[in-house]
This record gives C-alpha cells, sequence and structure tokens, in this order.
C-alpha cells in the first residue's frame, strides 16, 4: 500500500503547534497527560497512564505480540531551587546549554497550580551596570530567575506560593516557516511524539489493522535516563524515534531520517539497525546512518532495566540540540516513512 505521507504535513504541524506549547519538563506530566488522550480518543486508540507518570498508546492488531515504538515527551527546564531576594535561583533539569536561556522567557509553575511569568537572566545582565556582563561564565550559580511580579523579598515570593521543587518551562517559541522548517526548543523529542501521532492517523486515515499490535510508549523521564525502564511485557521490538545528531563528524542533515548504529552506551541491535538501513535504502528513503558518542536514548534506560527485547533508533536531523533547534519536515516525512516501513506498511 502506498500511502502520501506529504498530506500529512498540516496535520503534522498543526499537532506539532498544541504538543509544543504544552510545558512538561521532565516529570511534570499533568498538561501533556490531557492532550495526548484527547489525540488518542481522536485517533481510536487505548490510552494508558503508567504509575511512574508515562503514556502507553495501543493500536490492536491480528496478533497479541506488539511492536514497540519509543518517543519522550519529557524536555529540559528547571526547578526553583531557593528565593534569593525577590529572584529565584534554579537547578537545571536535562542537561541544557545554560548560556542559551540567558534573556529566555518562562513559566513557574506552582504545585498548586498557579502559574508565573519570568525571565532568565545572568547575574549581571546589564551592559551599562556590570563590566563582566560579556564574559561571566553561565552557571547555576550565576543565573537567576526574574518574576514579574512586585516582589523584592523571599516573602513576598512565597506569598504568591512559589516554593522551592517548583518547576519553570520555558518558552519553546515554536516558529513553522513557510520554507517547510520546524524551529523550537524541544524539537527532542516532541517532534518524534508528534510522528507517532500522525502514524496513528495514518493507521486510522487508512484503516489499517496492523499485523502486530503497536505499542507507543510516550516517556517522561527519558532526559534524567529512566524514560523507557519500564516496557510492556507483550513488546518483542523497540524501535525509538528520537533526534538525529547534527554536526561535526556526522553524516545527517535536517532533510534525512538518521539510523543510529551506535551510541555512549554502545551499539544498538545488528540485525534491526540493518535491517532498517535496507529498508530505507531499497524504498528510496533520504537517509543516513551514525554514531552518536554523547547521546542517549529510551533504548537505553530499557536495556538497563535488563529488558530482553532488541533496540534499535531513528529520528529526523536536528540542529543545535539542547539549544535553540530546527528541522525540516523533509526529515520528519522519511523519519515517518521509516516508521511505517517498521510496521511492515
Amino acid at each position: 500500500m502506498k500511502i502520501d505521507v506529504k498530506k500529512y504535513k498540516d496535520f503534522y504541524f498543526e499537532t506539532a503547534l498544541k504538543i509544543f506549547n504544552t510545558p512538561s519538563p521532565t516529570g511534570y506530566y499533568t498538561e501533556i497527560a490531557s492532550l495526548l488522550a484527547s489525540y488518542a480518543k481522536e485517533l481510536d486508540v487505548e490510552f494508558t497512564k503508567t504509575n511512574k507518570g508515562c503514556f502507553i498508546l495501543t493500536k490492536k492488531g491480528k496478533k497479541q505480540s506488539a511492536l514497540g515504538l519509543a518517543a519522550h515527551a519529557d524536555t529540559l527546564g528547571a526547578m526553583v531551587r531557593s528565593i534569593s531576594g525577590g529572584n529565584l535561583r534554579f537547578t537545571k533539569i536535562g542537561g541544557p546549554i545554560l548560556s542559551t536561556y540567558d534573556g529566555e522567557y518562562c513559566t513557574v509553575i506552582t504545585r498548586n497550580g498557579k502559574k508565573y511569568s519570568g525571565t532568565f537572566l545572568s547575574v549581571s545582565p546589564s551592559k551599562h551596570v556590570y563590566t563582566d556582563c560579556d564574559t561571566i561564565a553561565h552557571t547555576e550559580e550565576n543565573m537567576i530567575v526574574r518574576l514579574d511580579e512586585v516582589v523584592n523579598s523571599p516573602a513576598d515570593v512565597k506569598k504568591l506560593g512559589i516554593e522551592s521543587g517548583d518547576y519553570i518551562a520555558l518558552d519553546p517559541k515554536t516558529t513553522i516557516t513557510e520554507s517547510g522548517f520546524l524551529k523550537s526548543r524541544f524539537i527532542d523529542d516532541k517532534a518524534s511524539v508528534v510522528a507517532l501521532l500522525t502514524v496513528l492517523k495514518i493507521l486510522k486515515d487508512y484503516d489499517i489493522t496492523p499485523e502486530y499490535t503497536v505499542k507507543m510508549l510516550i516517556t517522561m523521564y527519558e532526559e534524567v535516563g529512566h524514560g523507557a525502564s519500564y516496557v510492556p511485557q507483550d513488546i518483542v521490538k523497540m524501535l525509538c524515534v528520537d533526534m538525529g545528531c547534527i554536526g561535526k563528524d556526522l553524516n545527517c542533515n535536517e532533510h534525512q531520517v538518521s539510523i543510529c548504529a551506535k551510541d555512549s552506551h554502545g551499539p544498538y541491535d545488528y540485525d534491526f539497525t540493518t535491517n532498517l538501513i535496507n529498508l530505507a535504502k531499497e524504498n528510496g528513503l533520504n537517509y543516513a546512518v551514525d554514531v552518536y558518542p554523547y547521546y542517549g536514548s529510551d533504548v537505553g534506560a530499557m536495556w538497563s532495566a535488563g529488558h530482553d527485547i532488541p533496540g534499535a533508533l531513528i529520528g529526523t536531523g536536528v540542529h543545535a540540540s539542547h539549544g535553540m533547534e530546527r528541522t525540516h519536515f523533509d526529515g520528519i516525512e522519511n523519519t515517518i516513512s521509516l516508521i511505517l516501513l517498521y510496521l511492515g506498511l
């Protein structure tokens, strides 16, 4: 069956705007849960929340054995560490490039659900005041969050309901260009979450019952290393859909699907990866094979937890990962096409 992935471009980008603009720093799953549940209902698939706050979307197949797909909806972010004067000290979540936080708008989310806007800044934020504003290191010790509230003391801040341990979500600044680029924070890995939802949309529109049951695991702790440590027992294979890296000593670009042969945890399954390369080659996909020395994925978490399941990794090429990221619909299209081939379509 020939499936025209290009015609899902509008669905992809419309969904991306909703997913990207729903805050979900690692471990904060409250808002993204209801959004994913609504998509599951719309796309006629089962939706389950795990005990640890991850999600499973299940499309029943002809066989009970399941092919797994994993993508993570958790993002980089920060958490309130302490209050200094009327400003917030923070601790980072995941491994962001902190220099890219400087000047970024953000939202503080309290435990009782209130939200307050603010800005990440260095402690030397003014050219007219601080001689070290151009040279100060961007570290947690040298940065604050300035709140957009009339606050001058820790007591003032606490009156708002803000306490240590509250989440801080960055404005993703999601932008879609006429030339087909998606630029935003957190393309890693919300672009892949939207790709999986697009696959479900395709299965529904073409009225396809897959040979195997399809289980999509949307994890919420990948950025801290244990996202897919739990995997349903009926999954016989796991394809992780994350981001492809672009840069020094790498082959991938934004228009390709990247197939990762090895990352910092070691090689991916040989036969599984070889089959993906052959599928991409035989079907004329624009792809690259790469090795990512400073990278880990949900497959690594799955294997570290002791699951006896073969795993592989693909994803659209993403420029400037963990900073202000960018990819192109070409790469997304090639990624979705390879997912469909993996499912036997």
